[in-house]
């Protein structure tokens, strides 16, 4: 290994220790440890430091093809510790800060599309609702009314027809009205015949299903 790339390995490893402590400060900003179960907490840690090490594995890699030596694990705790007394308070600060941001950030967004587009549409939708029930609404009366006209104008025609023809019933000889009586119990007796097959077929067939 030639002295360039050992001093690439060497600044490159400090890097990589400063750049892990930014990213446990990050870690445990988010991971809240005291709201998180421990099995939670132990499966997360896990899998940070399998991450930290394999890109720490990378970076040397490609610096120095993988080659380990002892000054690496010494210049990542040299920028670990270089971080931790120089960086690590401003870092937290900007942290916060950037979080703060987008918080407020996406609670606008929200606000925004809620009041631009969430809530114009509901209203819209509800006076759509309100308009058609409103509608119906009149329609069923409307079309009640109109029934309740019309029946009261079939009932107002009906009842001379009804006395006109008592009339001419009663002026009928007898033959005739037993004729016509005869002839409206065999119509009455097979209208109910043709019913009651119908009411049985309709029972059968809701049987079969």
């Amino acid at each position: 290994m030639t002295l360039s790339t050992q001093f690439i390995t060497l600044l490159s490893m400090i890097g990589m220790g400063a750049l892990f402590g930014v990213m446990l400060d990050t870690y445990q900003r988010f991971l809240q440890r005291p709201k998180r179960r421990s099995w939670i907490v132990f499966f997360n840690d896990l899998l940070f430091w399998a991450i930290q090490a394999l890109c720490v594995f990378y970076v040397l890699f490609q610096v120095n093809q993988g080659d380990l030596r002892f000054y690496i694990f010494l210049a990542l705790i040299c920028g670990f510790a270089a971080y931790q007394s120089l960086l690590k308070g401003i870092y937290l600060k900007i942290l916060e800060m950037l979080i703060t941001a987008i918080v407020w950030i996406y609670r606008f967004v929200l606000r925004t599309f809620q009041l631009l587009i969430y809530k114009p549409v509901v209203m819209t939708i509800q006076l759509l609702i309100a308009i058609i029930l409103m509608l119906g609404k009149g329609l069923f009366t409307l079309v009640k009314f109109i029934v309740k006209t019309l029946l009261l104008i079939i009932k107002v025609f009906l009842i001379p027809i009804e006395k006109i023809l008592s009339f001419f019933w009663k002026l009928l000889p007898k033959r005739i009205k037993k004729t016509v009586e005869k002839l409206y119990n065999v119509l009455a007796g097979s209208f109910k015949k043709i019913k009651n097959f119908v009411n049985r077929w309709l029972m059968r067939w809701n049987k079969k299903k």
